[in-house]
């Protein structure tokens, strides 16, 4: 009769723990360093509002994938209220640059081309009608708080857009038009522009400067040149600095987030600029960040500083603290950023689990402790991702979202979203629109259809996001083979271990978990959903997968 009340306990408490399913964590903690950033360039994503396609008379044709194909903001909102972000398991999202843009058209080389990217910026203090308005970021913003999940703007400070017969150049005492940069040292890294025709704005100049003609002209014709001027005088007069050109756009920047509450900023070509200025820039950013917190008690999501990730291009996770320039090393993480993107990922990805895991954990507990880096497989640049042919999209996944330090989504990586349209040449092969009708179709995608891909993405995104020990704890290997590791974050009111193997065979096996959850503990595997109760420091697994992750019930 014991034996039969005892065996019917067990099994209430399987019951009870089912019902449990989505309350297994006390609370979830926030960290940038297990972030799970969804970038996503604007005009590519979704088209909330086709009657806005088409704005100051950009209506020249243009090399395939290099004009605007529509998306906007809106049409992000959608998809956030729609929860795809919130069931990929994102926590930040970051927006390419959304300001007003060149309105004339470009030949970089590839043919005509307009700045659907963003990168050409001629107004930092409007949006660009083809993303959207004001009132729109600031919808994206409420929503995307509201579902727990950051925004990061893309900002440039590097450069205008280039001089066409609609753009006028910002003047000499702005901007340098020579000589272009040939990358040998830091003299001809920074103080040069990127390419031909991309005006370098003089960071380094202590020079004051007055307002470019063309932009106060613009500001009188939009009705905005009185209250524009006006902020310009309170933020000098309170700051005291001078009225040098980084210091403009620097108010300008942080004024989006001072009003709208802005989470951090992704910084463009930031090995381009004197490192100094990025600490000038991150200072009023703090400020803009602590201000709008005051003013918004009830909006803060966290106690977390404001997040400043660089693109120093070139840099990779084992140069740890530094980017070296060949005569001058420079530590960017001492200059206002906490995360640098990792452009040495994607070739480490080709290395086995545990090589992988193992040097990523070890640099960021040791050189990198406090800060970390911004993985990636693919992104809008890079013409040489991890897995172009997208033929590992399965892996690439695992690897990118197991992998110690934060990580960036481009958007498409978990649909399998084409990286190498046909039709097109140079960086635009890599920014073809959302694939959402593949998606909707469930297309299929070399052996997996595009929503066992998406799922498989989500399972690993979501698990990320309840456990920050994945991408910020210690990494430790179980077993080799069948391949179990595990991962323990914990901090002075805050716990969190988990229990992963990959590579399992697809067959009934028994782990030994006993390092990680002691005896009577119930534990989840986050990816088929199902319960075990850890016996003699084992569990008896069956899967039909070659995956499973593993996390205490509480």
């Amino acid at each position: 009769m014991k034996a039969r009340k005892f065996f019917l306990f067990l099994i209430i408490i399987v019951f009870v723990a089912f019902d449990r399913k989505d309350n297994y964590n006390k609370k979830e903690l926030f960290l940038w360093e297990n972030a799970n950033v969804y970038f996503l360039l604007t005009d590519r994503f979704s088209n909330g509002d086709a009657s806005q396609d088409v704005n100051y008379e950009r209506t020249l044709p243009t090399a395939p994938l290099r004009g605007f194909m529509g998306g906007d903001i809106k049409g992000v909102l959608q998809k956030l209220k729609e929860g795809y972000f919130k069931d990929l398991g994102v926590t930040a999202l970051w927006l390419s640059p959304i300001f007003e843009q060149n309105k004339g058209i470009v030949d970089e080389g590839w043919g005509d081309n307009y700045g659907f990217h963003g990168y050409w910026i001629q107004d930092w203090t409007h949006l660009d009608k083809n993303f959207g308005t004001l009132e729109d970021l600031k919808k994206l913003v409420k929503v995307a708080h509201e579902n727990k999940i950051r925004v990061v703007l893309d900002v440039v400070l590097n450069h205008t857009g280039p001089v066409t017969d609609s753009d006028k150049v910002w003047g000499n005492e702005w901007v340098r038009t020579s000589p272009q940069c040939v990358y040998k040292d830091y003299q001809s890294t920074v103080k040069c522009t990127l390419v031909k025709n991309l005006p370098d704005i003089k960071t380094e100049s202590d020079l004051p400067v007055e307002l470019p003609f063309f932009l106060t002209e613009k500001w009188k014709k939009e009705g905005v040149y009185e209250q524009e001027m006006k902020e310009l005088d309170i933020f000098f007069q309170k700051t005291k600095y001078p009225k040098l050109p980084r210091y403009y756009i620097i108010k300008w920047l942080t004024d989006y987030i001072r009003e709208l509450g802005i989470d951090g900023f992704r910084i463009d070509t930031a090995k381009h600029v004197e490192e100094s200025v990025w600490i000038e820039l991150y200072k009023e950013c703090v400020k803009a960040f602590s201000e709008w917190k005051r003013n918004n008690p009830s909006l803060v999501l966290d106690e977390n500083d404001f997040y400043m990730v660089g693109e120093v291009y070139g840099y990779g996770i084992s140069g740890k603290r530094y980017y070296d320039f060949g005569n001058k090393q420079v530590d960017f993480f001492n200059h206002g950023f906490k995360s640098l993107i990792n452009f040495e990922f994607k070739n480490d990805a080709n290395s086995d689990y545990e090589t992988l895991f193992t040097k990523y954990s070890q640099i960021l507990s040791s050189d990198l402790q406090g800060k970390t880096v911004l993985n990636y497989i693919s992104s809008h640049d890079d013409g040489q991702p991890f897995d172009k042919e997208r033929k590992r999209c399965m892996e690439a996944g695992t690897k990118l979202l197991l992998t110690p330090g934060s990580v960036q989504i481009y958007y498409g990586d978990e649909t399998g979203r084409n990286l190498n349209a046909t039709e097109a040449k140079g960086d635009a092969v890599l920014r073809s629109f959302m694939n959402w009708d593949e998606l909707s179709q469930n297309a299929d995608k070399h052996g997996n259809t595009t929503q066992e891909i998406l799922q498989h993405w989500q399972k690993l995104g979501t698990f990320r996001k309840k456990h920050p020990s994945v991408g910020a704890g210690i990494h430790k290997q179980i077993s080799k083979s069948p391949y179990i590791f595990q991962r323990n974050y914990s901090s002075t009111d805050f716990e969190d271990r988990v229990l992963i193997g990959l590579d399992l065979p697809r067959r009934e096996i028994s782990l030994d978990i006993s390092s990680i959850f002691p005896d009577v503990t119930q534990v989840r595997d986050h990816y088929s959903e199902k319960i075990f109760l850890v016996k003699d420091g084992k569990i008896n697994v069956y899967t039909t997968k070659d995956i499973i992750l593993l996390e205490k019930i509480e």
